[in-house]
């Protein structure tokens, strides 16, 4: 990491109702990156997210409605874009991102990617994702990769990490709907001109809380997957986004 010593890197955890998890989460971050900074957004939670937050000394952004995870990362590209931040990584409050793979994301910016994403179904790690769900994601993952230009295989996983290009951009538009902040907004990336890339990273059981999502609702991934990915490639790269901007 010794290349990066002076770069400026804040880690964005969107959170909802977390208390359970939410404080080892930090706590795992700070061992792995002791020298990057934290900013929880407390995505107008009914339990004591917030308290647990300010209680580890982090920084906190209290959104007074629930926007869901893609408006609480807007809020945090904002933040990082406005502090003048070198690199973003999102990384969820549920325990599932192992903040020990985040330097390898690290490192692969190193070489020129805009966008790293922390890939599920690369070679590492036993996730799975069985019917509509694995069907939408190979489907994704194909469409998106023509996109980019450069082969994915996990379009919808929301562990990445954003270098200073990506920041403005998304500070800038990124999509609040369901799959936005993953698939809309890899689209919105790839139409910027933005550079992607993957590195595999094994994903771990949730630690505790509700998922955002039950599975009742896997039936109809496929259909509000390709919808959410219709509107990313058909909006317009947002207005005072420049290609050249660093």
């Amino acid at each position: 990491m010794s290349d990066q010593s002076q770069d400026r890197l804040l880690v964005v955890i969107p959170a909802w109702n977390e208390e359970a998890t939410l404080a080892t989460v930090i706590a795992e971050t700070r061992r792995a990156l002791p020298h990057a900074d934290i900013l929880v957004v407390n995505d107008c939670s009914d339990d004591h997210t917030g308290a647990v937050a300010r209680q580890a000394g982090v920084a906190v952004a209290d959104l007074p409605v629930n926007l869901g995870v893609g408006g609480a990362m807007r809020t945090g590209y904002k933040y990082a874009w406005r502090q003048g931040y070198d690199y973003a990584v999102q990384l969820d409050a549920d325990g599932q991102h192992d903040p020990s793979e985040i330097p390898a994301l690290w490192r692969s910016a190193l070489d020129g990617a805009d966008i790293v994403i922390g890939a599920r179904f690369a070679g590492k790690g036993d996730y799975r994702a069985r019917g509509p769900r694995q069907w939408s994601m190979k489907f994704l993952s194909a469409v998106l990769s023509r996109v980019v230009g450069v082969r994915l295989t996990d379009a919808t996983s929301g562990f990445k990490l954003c270098r200073r290009r990506a920041i403005k951009l998304f500070s800038l538009d990124y999509p609040a709907e369901y799959l936005g902040d993953t698939v809309e907004a890899l689209a919105i990336a790839g139409r910027a001109g933005l550079r992607v890339a993957q590195v595999p990273v094994a994903m771990r059981p949730r630690a505790g809380g509700v998922p955002s999502h039950g599975p009742l609702k896997s039936a109809v991934f496929l259909a509000r997957a390709v919808i959410a990915l219709a509107i990313g490639l058909s909006r317009p790269v947002p207005r005072g986004w420049d290609r050249t901007a660093a």
